[in-house]
């Protein structure tokens, strides 16, 4: 690879990576600026790199804002290529996303937030039980949902004991 295409790739991967910390961090907009927060020189150097976007404007983030942003930026650090890559695809996908389906997304995420932590790791327990299954097992539960009628599916929510279960989210 060259170094044109390099310093390109470094680029677009910080930039991405700000990105992903923005939309995966919990809004803090009704947040105040803090100066209790953590200054830009208290990050490491590679924490620097990936946030330089924020560079500018570090110290008028709220200190929650800003340890959200540190915590995301030494994950993306923490990551292999593929990680990366597949966090890549997800940014992809997200930014293909009607307007309106990325605001309920956003929206079950706040609710799932505001859950109980048990409930909250019952959830991620079934999500991660249904992501291993095989990717045809998951499609036909996925069709054998679609194939049900309201009526159907509110009673196996109540059964459950979910409130606004839906596989195809």
């Amino acid at each position: 690879m060259n170094t044109a295409a390099t310093s390109k790739n470094t680029g677009l991967t910080a930039l991405l990576a700000a990105v992903l910390l923005c939309c995966a961090g919990t809004p803090h907009a009704e947040e105040a600026p803090q100066s209790s927060g953590m200054s830009w020189q208290q990050l490491s150097p590679d924490q620097r790199k990936v946030l330089s976007q924020f560079e500018h404007n570090w110290s008028a983030l709220p200190a929650g804002r800003q340890a959200a942003l540190s915590r995301g930026a030494q994950r993306w650090l923490s990551m292999n290529a593929e990680q990366r890559q597949e966090a890549r695809g997800r940014f992809d996908r997200w930014q293909q996303l009607p307007p309106d389906q990325r605001s309920a997304i956003r929206q079950r995420y706040q609710q799932f937030r505001q859950l109980p932590p048990g409930e909250q790791e019952r959830i991620r327990g079934n999500y991660q039980r249904f992501h291993q299954l095989s990717p045809e097992r998951r499609q036909e539960l996925r069709q054998r949902w679609r194939n049900l009628d309201p009526d159907q599916r509110s009673r196996i929510r109540e059964r459950l004991g979910h409130r606004s279960f839906d596989p195809r989210q």
